[in-house]
């Protein structure tokens, strides 16, 4: 019988990280969509960017009390998991607490730090889920997470707290054992029979590592996925001056060609496309920014327009640009490759009242705690909007028209752009 458990609890560990590597390859793949971008430079600064950001949570540190408690749920729930690797060698092998003889006296202290970390990570999701549902934080609560986002963040906090709860049953009802919380359980079974132990304990376990294959493979549909793209988001983080924005070549060209017409190329190409419309457009960093969104809403409590009132939130962009990543990938598992759908990232997700009341400050990305910049996103749109549609207000256009003929926002010749110095 216990030969049939093994094998079964065996399938379900293939069959558990099958999925969830299939899963993660398609987000691989999705992100691969996006435009190519070296970001190779300076591997120190960029290393020291995934320790300071990504694992210390440096950013989260402005408010010292809630970034404690995000660094427990975050560094204790994986640290926990740990013992997700002796889980898997018993459930295979059908041994119980194998490393127990080969680690002696430090096996009990490492359990113990466990279940300390467990009771932290138990309150500490407590904590978390009152800022949502009782003192309603403002960004926890705004329109742009209404719906399924509300119900996501919720879920993986009252999951996570299911989870420490069956780690800390399992300890407790193990007879064996004798840990520092589950201590606190054991007299509430001291009037049960070896028997009855056996089948809680085993019940908890089981009920524990099938929790934890299924909230591996929740991950990837769920906000939580920063977990995992956290470290890889914060190594490719820019590196460049806060708020730099890079020019289009061909435009930048163009303004060379006018002022020397003997640098101007016979024969150059013009460019097939201007900004980004659709997510295909986007560089694969953004894309990856957008799978790593944490939700946290820190970006649209920072973002003026959002403050004033504006349409624009920070957090809906980037939402945005992963559900419509989302539907391009599905139409890629459907059809082989992308067919056309008629819809675009640009009005059908993102609208143009939105990106016109960016005003470029970067507050979003300041605050961001794993280095997203949806401004990134909000420009090239905005290139496209007004380089590719030439959707623009009209005072742009006046100013457009200007810059074009008289290389200046104002409507003077540039042979008489001193003039106003020689008037009484």
């Amino acid at each position: 019988m216990e030969f049939i458990s093994n094998i079964i609890f065996l399938l379900l560990t293939v069959i558990a990280f099958y999925i969830f590597a299939k899963k993660i390859l398609r987000i691989k793949r999705n992100i691969h969509l996006g435009r190519s971008l070296e970001l190779n430079d300076q591997p120190l600064a960029r290393w020291k960017n995934v320790f300071m950001l990504a694992l210390g949570q440096k950013k989260m540190f402005r408010n010292i009390p809630v970034a404690l408690l995000h660094l427990i749920l975050y560094v204790g729930f994986i640290i926990i998991n740990i013992e997700l690797l002796e889980i898997i060698i018993d459930g295979i092998a059908g041994t119980h607490r194998f490393f127990a003889p080969f680690l002696g006296g430090l096996y009990p202290f490492l359990i113990n730090s466990f279940e300390i970390l467990a009771l932290l990570v138990f309150v500490a999701c407590i904590f978390f889920l009152s800022r949502r549902n009782i003192l309603r934080v403002k960004r926890l609560i705004s329109n742009d997470l209404t719906g399924w986002p509300k119900t996501d963040a919720n879920l993986i906090l009252v999951i996570e707290m299911v989870l420490m709860g069956l780690f800390l049953t399992m300890n407790a009802a193990d007879p064996a054992s004798n840990f520092i919380i589950s201590g606190w359980i054991k007299p509430s079974l001291s009037n049960l029979n070896e028997h009855q132990l056996h089948t809680i304990e085993q019940s908890a376990w089981w009920m524990h590592i099938l929790g934890i294959y299924g909230f591996m493979n929740y991950l990837p549909y769920s906000k939580h996925l920063h977990i995992v793209l956290a470290f890889p988001n914060a190594y490719y983080a820019s590196l460049e001056p806060k708020g730099k924005m890079h020019n289009m070549i061909a435009i930048q060209n163009e303004v060379l060609y006018a002022m020397q017409p003997e640098l101007a190329p016979t024969n150059a190409a013009a460019p097939e496309k201007f900004g980004a419309k659709d997510v295909m457009d986007l560089s694969w960093k953004n894309l990856m920014d957008a799978y790593s969104c944490t939700e946290c809403g820190r970006c649209s409590a920072a973002c003026p327009a959002n403050s004033t009132g504006k349409l624009l939130s920070p957090r809906k962009i980037m939402m945005d640009t992963r559900d419509r990543l989302e539907i391009v990938g599905k139409n890629i598992d459907v059809n082989g490759q992308f067919i056309d759908d008629g819809k675009s990232l640009l009005n059908d997700h993102i609208t143009i009242e939105e990106l016109r009341a960016c005003t470029t400050c970067n507050a979003c990305v300041e605050e961001c705690p794993v280095s997203i910049s949806p401004m990134d996103i909000i420009v090239e749109l905005r290139r496209s909007l007004i380089m590719e549609d030439s959707n623009a207000p009209s005072e742009w256009n006046g100013m457009f028209s200007n810059i074009e003929n008289n290389f200046a926002p104002w409507k003077f010749a540039p042979d008489d752009r001193d003039a106003w110095t020689k008037q009484s």
